[in-house]
């Protein structure tokens, strides 16, 4: 496959230092956060879902359709090209290369960094086979959801077998997805529920608003999942040892629109709200149940879909549909 190099354009118009103090004052305090985007030079391309691996940032064009890397110190872009019809969704990578969802064309498919070359998993069965979003477990194998297909699947990445489940509540939407321990969790965005994978059998969720619709989540330190709820505006949790479900409404309330979330080290919890135009960046402090105040993103966002923490640089990066890749730095 053909490997088409870039330059970055100017950055400089598009950095923003600015702290984010919580709103109440008995808490231990969030991080302060500096935003800095680089242009990507295909233009509505809707680059998305970030991952990085060794220094080089990782991401996906869905609506035009490559897989590429930014090189965060010297701004250069590099565009792998990918089956044509694929619109990939995500990307997650690790030694073995850059791993994408085939959002549009049925399949995974993994592109060597080297060559360029692709190589195809294809998700069996009938029905719409929509792979959505992944992660690896320990052994490199991966997770994933299937979004309109209303499934969870699991792909053997030696065997290169695929395993799917099928969602029991009918229009679910698996949506978000994240492994812990080897274990999947996933939110169920057409309905309130969130589901894993356990013993082998899949099991849903039920949360406690009828009307909460979990899009993205994560999972804190002591094992209880974040998730933000897209439709009316919280950021909540779950524990899958009680099973209590709180949420807390944020600062943009039913206009907020919560999509992409990372939590950091700390176990705070970040969001974009993609309801407010520019979007804004939000920081919730899971110890003293507080926000952040809003922080605009530079570019304005347009939506942004999904964030990647790398714990080692303190940093989650983010896709905009404005054609941006971004990152936050944070600063105890």
């Amino acid at each position: 496959m053909k490997q088409l190099t870039c330059s970055a354009l100017s950055t400089a118009s598009l950095a923003l230092l600015m702290s984010v103090p919580a709103l109440a004052d008995d808490h231990r305090g969030l991080a302060t956060a500096e935003i800095q985007e680089w242009k990507v030079p295909w233009e509505d391309s809707r680059p998305r879902d970030p991952w990085l691996h060794e220094g080089t940032v990782w991401f996906v064009g869905q609506s035009g359709n490559y897989v590429a890397t930014l090189n965060p110190e010297s701004g250069e872009f590099k565009r792998y090209e990918i089956p044509e019809g694929a619109h990939p969704h995500t990307v997650i990578v690790d030694d073995r290369g850059a791993w994408y969802a085939g959002n549009l064309d049925e399949h995974i498919g993994l592109v060597n960094p080297e060559n360029g070359e692709v190589k195809r998993f294809e998700l069996p069965g009938a029905g719409t086979k929509d792979s959505h979003t992944m992660d690896f477990t320990r052994d490199g194998d991966i997770y994933f959801t299937v979004q309109n297909g209303n499934q969870l699947g699991f792909l053997d990445t030696e065997s290169e077998q695929i395993m799917l489940w099928d969602v029991p509540t009918d229009s679910a939407r698996p949506y978000g997805l994240i492994v812990e321990n080897d274990k999947p969790w996933a939110t169920l965005f057409g309905t309130n529920k969130l589901a894993t994978i356990d013993k082998g059998q899949l099991k849903e969720i039920e949360l406690d608003r009828e009307d909460n619709r979990p899009r993205r989540l994560g999972m804190s330190s002591d094992g209880v999942i974040w998730y933000v709820d897209y439709n009316q505006g919280y950021v909540g949790s779950y524990d899958p040892q009680t099973g209590e479900n709180n949420d807390w409404r944020a600062p943009g309330e039913i206009n907020s629109r919560p999509y992409g979330m990372a939590i950091d080290k700390r176990d705070d919890v970040w969001f974009v709200e993609t309801g407010m135009q520019p979007n804004r960046l939000v920081g919730f402090d899971t110890d003293s149940k507080t926000f952040s105040e809003p922080m605009p993103i530079p570019s304005g966002g347009g939506t942004i879909r999904h964030m990647y923490y790398d714990e080692a640089s303190d940093a989650i990066w983010f896709g905009t549909d404005v054609d941006t890749v971004g990152v936050v730095r944070l600063t105890p």
